[in-house]
């Protein structure tokens, strides 16, 4: 129930603010390059590092000891303390300005801009909005509006929506990925995430109820721009969302779709096969 929640409280979190610096060093970017199975060499010192690479730079970083049952750091922090189990990285808005490059200090700087609470059709959820802004030596190269959903654990009263919705269409031009174990590991290891659902079988299945490891938000959302990339002969686009809707699991291939929009962009996807939409996407280019 919302009463549960001090909203109050919560929302005074609004206005928080949290500047983070890191290197972008050759290394992380080849981990990140053969990771994901890209074509051609890693981005070499100076060159334009790949996009949304930037999900694996600034990340939280806390003690072994300081992290939660889960795997997540304990709550609070930049961070509002939202009493909820479980985390997840709902959708992004993103404006590409320019190119973080490889060698480079970059600084992440963040602003929380809202707080909110509505109740869901498996209970209460609370939404924080967070507004980032990357930076390398040249300026600000990437602007990020992020939504964070924060949800109560599932009782198995109610069948989940991806259980009843209708499976999703297929795309004028289809991929699709192993979501293998070592991939989520290897990608938990570039996003410094410690959360137990993407490696550990026996939390993700027997503690959190899901029925095998699941794909990381972020994953997904990278896999989905570089395949928008390819069908514009490499070149990525310059402004793209996404929204998470089910969740994927390593149990069966991961679908990746995209059709032309009217605006010249791409729609895109994934899926599992046969199954409903889990993430949806847009991509534009200047």
């Amino acid at each position: 129930m919302t009463e549960s929640l001090d909203i109050e409280h919560l929302r005074s979190w609004i206005g928080a603010e949290e500047r983070v610096e890191d290197l972008l060093d050759p290394g992380l970017a080849a981990r990140f390059h053969l990771t994901l199975d890209m074509p051609g060499d890693p981005a070499g010192e100076g060159d334009a590092a790949p996009r949304l690479l930037h999900f694996c730079l600034c990340q939280p970083i806390a003690a072994t000891a300081m992290l939660g049952a889960d795997g997540h750091p304990a709550r609070g922090g930049f961070l509002p303390p939202v009493p909820l189990p479980r985390r997840m990285w709902a959708a992004s808005r993103i404006a590409f300005i320019g190119d973080l490059r490889v060698g480079e200090r970059v600084r992440r700087d963040s602003r929380i801009s809202d707080v909110t609470v509505k109740e869901g059709r498996t209970g209460t959820l609370c939404f924080v909005t967070v507004d980032h802004r990357i930076s390398g030596s040249s300026g600000v190269v990437v602007e990020e509006q992020q939504t964070i959903v924060y949800r109560g654990a599932e009782d198995g009263s109610m069948p989940p929506a991806a259980a009843t919705a209708e499976a999703a269409p297929e795309g004028m031009v289809k991929q699709t990925v192993d979501p293998s174990p070592p991939l989520l590991f290897r990608y938990s290891a570039l996003t410094f995430n410690g959360h137990r659902i993407h490696y550990d079988r026996p939390y993700a299945t027997d503690i959190e109820g899901y029925p095998g490891l699941v794909v990381h938000g972020p994953l997904q959302a990278t896999l989905l721009l570089h395949f928008a990339a390819r069908q514009r002969d490499g070149r990525a686009p310059d402004r793209f969302t996404f929204r998470s809707g089910s969740p994927l699991y390593d149990l069966q291939p991961v679908e990746l779709h995209c059709e032309a929009s009217g605006d010249g962009g791409l729609s895109l996807w994934t899926a599992r096969p046969g199954g409903p939409f889990a993430m949806r996407a847009d991509a534009a280019w200047n």
